[in-house]
């Protein structure tokens, strides 16, 4: 089928424009934000601890967060994909409007905001990791369906029923794995942790979801890489690997690691309830 009559752009006025790639962000990022305050108030969902962050916490927190998932998924498209930039055109790094980002150096990313908050604020990153990681699945969602609207990252050629002429894609139909990853990487996922957090009260045990999270990624990557077509610029690996594959088998690791660590640690029979952080004496309240 022809690809439908997508504009990048949604609407521009004069040099300003407003493209959906960057809506994707902002609405997963916003969502994510309130699905981890959300999180926070169902103290049910962590007993018998306390949650780990209060709301003010959280607020601050997807500040650390943003410039974890840009600055990181833009130097892992470097380091990762285009390491040539380095040398022959380094003010192009900064550059994220002209595209190029990264999901695994954005989860690096996001993962040292997430340990330099948690030591910060004296949190535990294991428990402020899992919920990080529960609310992840709807940017990942936004994000691949604007890689589809933007007619980027297609799949193989192929001769399904819905397979895609995509217009820098050659005269090939291919499949749209954009689409896929969004029902995989997003939907199916979001609710493999709501299962693990609401059904399974896994909160409970720490790093558990976030480990549950990093697998199931892991596998659902790694298993699309092979109707996802491999970046031509990238050199062909052994064994039929793509570099998504590679990057995403040690999250795997980590990942069984985690659950199987959490799995074992014992869940304490009882934890006082963490106070809500208060100003000191003489200092005014945050303006909210």
């Amino acid at each position: 089928m022809p690809f439908p009559d997508f504009n990048p752009i949604l609407f521009q006025i004069g040099p300003f424009a407003i493209r959906w790639y960057a809506l994707a962000y902002v609405a997963g990022i916003l969502l994510g934000w309130r699905y981890v305050a959300y999180l926070m108030k169902r103290q049910e969902l962590w007993a018998p601890r306390a949650a780990p962050a209060t709301g003010p916490q959280v607020d601050d927190l997807v500040v650390w967060l943003t410039l974890g998932i840009i600055v990181g998924g833009r130097l892992g498209h470097v380091f990762f994909y285009t390491p040539s930039l380095i040398w022959e055109d380094p003010l192009q790094i900064p550059q994220t409007w002209n595209g190029g980002m990264s999901f695994h150096g954005g989860a690096i990313g996001v993962l040292v905001a997430v340990i330099g908050f948690s030591r910060l604020n004296k949190i535990d990153m294991l428990r402020l990791w899992d919920a990080v990681c529960a609310a992840t699945p709807f940017g990942l969602f936004f994000g691949r369906v604007a890689n589809f609207i933007n007619g980027e990252l297609w799949g193989r050629p192929t001769d399904v029923p819905w397979a895609v002429v995509f217009p820098n894609g050659g005269i090939l139909a291919r499949h749209p794995s954009q689409l896929y990853e969004a029902a995989l990487e997003g939907v199916a996922l979001f609710l493999i942790l709501l299962w693990a957090t609401h059904g399974a009260k896994l909160l409970r045990r720490r790093g558990v979801v976030a480990g549950i999270f990093m697998l199931a990624y892991a596998v659902f990557r790694m298993a699309l890489e092979n109707v996802r077509e491999p970046d031509a610029y990238l050199p062909e690996f052994p064994l039929g690997l793509t570099m998504g594959m590679m990057l995403s088998l040690p999250m795997a690791v980590l990942g069984a690691w985690l659950i199987w660590r959490g799995m074992r640690e014992p869940i304490p029979d009882s934890v006082p309830e963490q106070a809500p952080a208060t100003p000191a004496a003489g200092e005014p309240a945050r303006s909210r």
